[in-house]
């Protein structure tokens, strides 16, 4: 088959880039075509993956324009929460911003038809770009990823682009039970559609790994500590990172380390809250790549995901697939992906009940397997093994 995935984000610095990423290259050893549209404000050739891509443009929120021979919006690229890369949110939008956003997919989805040819199309997120691959008679499938539900409910600007696109499509994958229960609640014409099916990681990124504490932490400029901590994610208020900052004030002594790999609107906010906190072992990574995450996740003894309300949570599998147990909120999807084996799950807006779970694991109080952690994870959520279903998925629409 030939799919063409879309995404409204670029493909890397979010969640449902990753996911993006992970099904492509899924798709592609299982021997399909894929080309990607996303957006970028960056130069953009997609040499680095397996598959075609296909960038739509905008400028950065400092004016810059990147310097590419395509077409470039004259705004950065709208996010339904933040992104590393832009604070620019779909609320902000102007009626001719949105009309200028709608004609850009349009255009490059128009193109893909005449060139790629896909069999179907496979848009992320119920919204404005998946109503517009809705106007072209080729069977579609969106992946509700929850930060769309987010805004269908925060605003009605939107509803009308929703609707189409779920009266449009054949199928609303949606990554946790309660990402379905909510997709159902929002299109209630449409609920037969939405199924659930969990993100998936990509095995050939992480995995166990033998790697030296003490090298990781030198490459950004630490010293080694006894104990590490990790999180990795966009810094956004519904990841948690103010409660994660005020149990780290809890937990932290000399010996302990906390290292947060991500970047977005909240940076500088969390930053001064640290410095609020009098933290003295919280280190600020920015956004790293898939290799650096693997070796963080490998050197920390627990990782951290204290969402107020996360969708899904796919740090959380790749951090076990790397053996690191995850002590998460039990909110949203993380309660569907932690076992007993693989972390903790706590209430959220709690930084003592995490600051506690955090003691426990570093004392040894609560100890995991590692090795057990990290093959539970892969043959749960490996996604050359999800791939199939989404596979079968394609077939029914066609």
């Amino acid at each position: 088959m030939r799919i063409l995935m879309m995404n409204i984000m670029p493909l890397t610095g979010s969640g449902s880039g990753v996911y993006c990423v992970n099904m492509s290259n899924a798709l592609v050893r299982q021997g399909h075509e894929v080309c990607v549209i996303c957006t970028e404000n960056e130069p953009f050739d997609g040499h680095e993956y397996n598959f075609k891509t296909h960038p739509i443009y905008f400028t950065r929120d400092d004016g810059t324009k990147p310097n590419v021979d395509e077409d470039v919006l004259p705004f950065n690229f709208p996010c339904m929460t933040t992104h590393p890369r832009s604070i620019f949110n779909f609320r902000d939008l102007t009626t001719e911003q949105e009309q200028m956003y709608c004609d850009a997919f349009r255009k490059a989805i128009k193109e893909e038809i005449d060139e790629f040819k896909p069999d179907i199309i496979h848009s992320g997120h119920i919204w404005i770009s998946s109503a517009v691959a809705s106007e072209f008679n080729i069977p579609l499938v969106i992946t509700c990823h929850g930060t769309d539900i987010q805004g269908f409910v925060e605003s009605d600007r939107y509803h009308n682009y929703c609707h189409r696109a779920a009266d449009a499509c054949g199928a609303i994958i949606c990554i946790s039970d309660k990402n379905a229960k909510e997709a159902r609640e929002c299109f209630p014409n449409n609920a037969d559609k939405a199924i659930t099916m969990p993100n998936g990681y990509d095995s050939h990124e992480f995995y166990p790994e033998d790697v030296s504490r003490e090298d990781v932490l030198a490459s950004y400029g630490i010293k080694n500590y006894k104990h590490l901590v990790s999180f990795a994610g966009k810094f956004a208020h519904f990841k948690g990172i103010d409660i994660l900052l005020k149990a780290a004030a809890i937990y932290e002594d000399e010996d302990t380390a906390t290292v947060l790999a991500g970047d977005g609107a909240l940076f500088d906010e969390m930053t001064k809250l640290k410095e609020t906190l009098g933290l003295k072992n919280v280190f600020f990574l920015h956004n790293q790549p898939h290799d650096k995450l693997r070796h963080i996740y490998n050197v920390a003894e627990v990782s951290l995901a204290p969402s107020r309300n996360e969708p899904f949570g796919l740090v959380v599998i790749e951090a076990n697939a790397c053996g690191t147990p995850v002590i998460g909120t039990n909110d949203g999807g993380i309660a569907g992906i932690l076992t007993d084996k693989t972390g903790i799950l706590i209430n959220p807006e709690d930084p003592q009940a995490l600051a506690d779970s955090v003691k426990a694991v570093l004392s040894g109080e609560r100890q995991f397997n590692r090795e057990e952690c990290a093959k539970s994870t892969k043959e749960t959520f490996s996604q050359d093994s999800l791939i199939l279903k989404t596979i079968d998925l394609y077939k029914a629409q066609l």
